[in-house]
């Protein structure tokens, strides 16, 4: 049974589908730009107050399923620019614990909003 999970702290969708859906133990988050919750403006700032944003976005998101950074054992990054690795990366590098969740990075065309990251996750959660 797939169950939509919804945080007011985070950006509504900007389309049609859930910021989050849990199936069973597994919660599957969709991908977070940098949008003000409050707003829905893109956050304006190089990659590191951006990776700062999304971040604090699925943290939210991860709360709402009673879930946290600690349970997420999946990400996938998306960059408007692989040279923004690197300050992505450190700022990435403070939200996590060891072991930190396997991921990809990837570098594409445009992102929603001209946004300069995006990160998706899957957690795997308690009931």
């Amino acid at each position: 049974m797939r169950t939509a999970v919804h945080s007011d702290s985070a950006p509504t969708a900007i389309g049609p589908y859930s910021q989050a859906i849990r199936v069973g133990q597994l919660l599957f988050v969709s991908g977070q730009v940098a949008l003000d919750p409050e707003t829905g403006a893109l956050v304006q700032g190089d990659v590191a107050t951006q990776t700062h944003s999304v971040l604090r976005n699925l943290k939210s998101i991860l709360e709402a399923a009673g879930a946290s950074l600690d349970d997420v054992v999946r990400t996938t990054v998306f960059l408007a620019d692989l040279n923004d690795f690197s300050a992505m990366n450190g700022v990435y590098a403070t939200y996590f614990t060891p072991p930190a969740p396997a991921r990809s990075t990837i570098q594409v065309a445009r992102l929603p909003k001209d946004a300069r990251v995006e990160i998706d996750l899957i957690a795997s959660i308690s009931a």
